[in-house]
């Protein structure tokens, strides 16, 4: 057996004919774990690394199956559904017996070759321009996202990786077909407030990445109040002007989405949608990126 054979990926989820992306028709990979905080996270459930258990309040219709569960993570008084998250192994068991699809474990353990498996089912459908994207989380916290990387090429499927950044990602450059790269934010301090990291290593692992060749599209979250002023947007462009394998920048406004995602894993929705973007400051962030076109 080989060594590849032993690698395991902790999958979050698996999405089916995803449009936004990477280009064309694309199955969307998304692994658990990210060394960021951002207080605007879109995907709470994947920050940890850890499996977790997801519930969805609204599908339970309170049958009790899940108290069987050995831990006593579950209970039911006057006002519902009561889960003790504390007491939680990640089992699996409760997911087993609930027959409403109420409660589900983020997180499955996988090898590159039986996601490659679950990838080539939608081959059919990436065309010329489509493939598999794989996210998160942060795809590079996984030692093993190379070795998948490698085998979805070896099999002809395009690959497209969106990535925060902080990982240096030159490794997996061969089997790569275009980095999907998070700018959070060009103001250091902001950077580390709103995310508990610098933001220096992540234009560095960009810019060796780009030396090394990479095909870079810049993704950049527009957060009303916090980094919509026209020094970030200058210092956006001029590192987009800089990369010679930039084939783009994304403008992706703030939505409040991850709010119930939030509450899924049990956590409190921190949502605000004060911090959507006008319409006049996404106009005025693509304005200006018009300027590097």
């Amino acid at each position: 057996m080989s060594a590849a054979a032993d690698i395991k990926l902790r999958v979050a989820e698996i999405q089916r004919f995803c449009m936004h992306d990477g280009p064309g028709i694309r199955t969307t990979v998304f692994l658990k774990g990210c060394p960021l905080r951002c207080f605007w996270c879109h995907n709470p459930e994947m920050r940890r690394q850890e499996k977790e258990l997801l519930y969805f309040k609204n599908r339970c219709i309170g049958c009790r199956l899940c108290e069987t569960c050995g831990n006593g993570v579950h209970s039911f008084d006057e006002s519902g559904h009561r889960l003790d998250r504390e007491k939680c192994k990640s089992c699996g068991e409760c997911e087993k017996n609930c027959p409403a699809s109420a409660l589900r474990i983020c997180g499955e353990d996988m090898t590159p070759s039986e996601i490659l498996k679950e990838i080539k089912k939608d081959a059919a459908f990436y065309g010329i321009s489509g493939g598999v994207t794989v996210s998160g989380g942060e795809p590079f916290m996984q030692s093993g996202v190379t070795e998948l990387l490698k085998l979805c090429k070896e099999q002809g499927i395009n690959t497209a990786v969106e990535t925060c950044g902080y990982y240096d990602v030159t490794a997996a450059l061969p089997y790569v077909d275009l980095f999907l790269w998070d700018i959070k934010d060009t103001d250091d301090e902001r950077h580390k407030k709103n995310t508990g990291v610098s933001n220096r290593r992540i234009i560095e692992n960009l810019l060796k990445a780009d030396r090394a060749g990479a095909k870079l599209r810049l993704r950049c979250i527009l957060v009303n109040g916090v980094n919509t002023d026209d020094e970030h947007y200058k210092n956006v462009f001029e590192i987009a002007s800089a990369l010679k394998g930039c084939v783009g920048v994304d403008v992706l406004p703030y939505h409040a989405y991850g709010g119930s995602k939030a509450e899924l894993i049990g956590a409190a929705d921190r949502q605000n949608k004060a911090l959507i973007p006008t319409d006049e400051q996404k106009e005025s962030f693509k304005k200006a990126l018009k300027r590097f076109i």
